[in-house]
């Protein structure tokens, strides 16, 4: 079954996890989504990730979630540049998510980092998706 937007399903699938109380998820693993968690950890959103394979040898990623007081870290994760409709912007229109509590992702050409990176390296990009 082919995918159109993985990004979107590796979020969806942490969503639904952190709903379920669960204490790790497991992903496809691919650069991107790596790139993305890094963004996550730095910013203390998850405990960590690792990459492993699975029964069939295919490569994976068991993300560690985070929680505090047994309410997930993450209230809100929203994907904002889809495949149907992308999302680029200049460093000084990217949005700074709920008066700068949260962290946008934005893809830029240093690499993927938030959105205080992106404004201090004073580069803009698509913008992958809001975290807060």
């Amino acid at each position: 079954m082919s995918m159109n937007d993985p990004l979107g399903d590796m979020l969806t699938r942490i969503r639904n996890a952190q709903m379920r109380g669960k204490s790790t998820v497991k992903t496809p693993a691919s650069k991107l989504r790596a790139w993305v968690l890094d963004v996550l950890q730095d910013e203390g959103y998850i405990r960590g990730y690792e990459q492993t394979t699975d029964e069939r040898g295919l490569p994976q990623i068991e993300i560690s979630l985070k929680y505090y007081e047994g309410t997930p870290v993450i209230r809100e994760l929203k994907r904002v540049s889809k495949p149907g409709r992308r999302v680029y912007m200049s460093v000084k229109d990217i949005p700074s998510v709920r008066q700068g509590l949260g962290v946008s992702i934005v893809s830029t050409s240093k690499g993927v980092m938030s959105d205080a990176a992106a404004r201090s390296a004073n580069v803009g990009g698509e913008v992958l998706c809001t975290v807060f």
